[in-house]
């Protein structure tokens, strides 16, 4: 309705046709963080305007929903994606916010000025947001499981020791059973996630099980990690260590 009522004033743009853009989408969809979206598109000469779209995009999602539209599943991803840019760049978000709850705009132009360089929140603070961050990179390890990218899965995990090699062998038990493995929105499904969170009864981590979706329905292999919470607020991601993958 915004695009025909500009139309009457500027004719000339019906020439262009409005798509809308989904790149918080696929970021969403490949369950990558920022660092991995912009190696994956080697966008490193334009981190800048990345990051800039995707703080405009959590603005929109947050100021122009209807709460009558607002699901749990939206929820999650608006708050995954607030989080993730504030962890890049804190005081994107915070600016807005703080714009938003009415404050003087020069006000927070020389509190920015006078802060060279602010530490972003702990990202286990914010649970609801850490929670879909742990599903995604659990999820992202599920699809490169999927397209037996063995290298690449070595380069996340090696250092816990589990090497290229060592998930190619799991690759073989799996691939031995089950002629496939689905990377559908069925298949990243928080159902097929366990997440134990207490940390009473194993301080400083979370258990955490991701379920294989197979084509026959038995979820009974995937992958068992633990979630180290320290390490995970000083990186301002989700950091696993693998424990094991294949049959349950």
């Amino acid at each position: 309705q915004a695009y025909t009522t500009y139309k009457q004033s500027a004719p000339w743009v019906a020439r262009f046709e409005p798509r809308p853009k989904s790149i918080v989408r696929d970021m969403y969809e490949r369950a990558m963080g920022f660092n991995d979206f912009v190696q994956y598109y080697s966008l490193e000469r334009a981190e800048g305007v990345l990051l800039r779209y995707l703080s405009d995009a959590y603005k929109a999602l947050r100021h122009t929903i209807p709460d009558s539209a607002v699901t749990d599943e939206l929820d999650d991803i608006i708050e995954w994606l607030g989080e993730l840019v504030r962890q890049t760049d804190s005081s994107l978000v915070d600016e807005w916010e703080k714009l938003a709850a009415g404050e003087d705009t020069a006000t927070i132009a020389s509190e920015h000025a006078s802060i060279e360089e602010e530490e972003p929140p702990a990202v286990t603070k914010n649970l609801r947001a850490f929670r879909v961050m742990v599903r995604n990179a659990l999820f992202r390890r599920v699809e490169l499981f999927a397209d037996e990218r063995d290298r690449a899965l070595g380069a996340l995990d090696e250092w816990c020791g589990w090497d290229a090699d060592r998930w190619a062998d799991a690759m073989d038990d799996y691939f031995d059973v089950y002629d496939d493995i689905y990377t559908d929105a069925d298949a990243r499904s928080p159902r097929l996630v366990s997440m134990d969170e207490d940390t009473a009864a194993h301080p400083g981590v979370w258990k955490v099980q991701q379920s294989f979706a197979d084509p026959e329905d038995n979820f009974d292999f995937g992958i068992r990690a633990e979630v180290d919470l320290a390490a995970s607020d000083e990186a301002g991601y989700p950091v696993l260590k693998i424990l094991s993958v294949g049959e349950f």
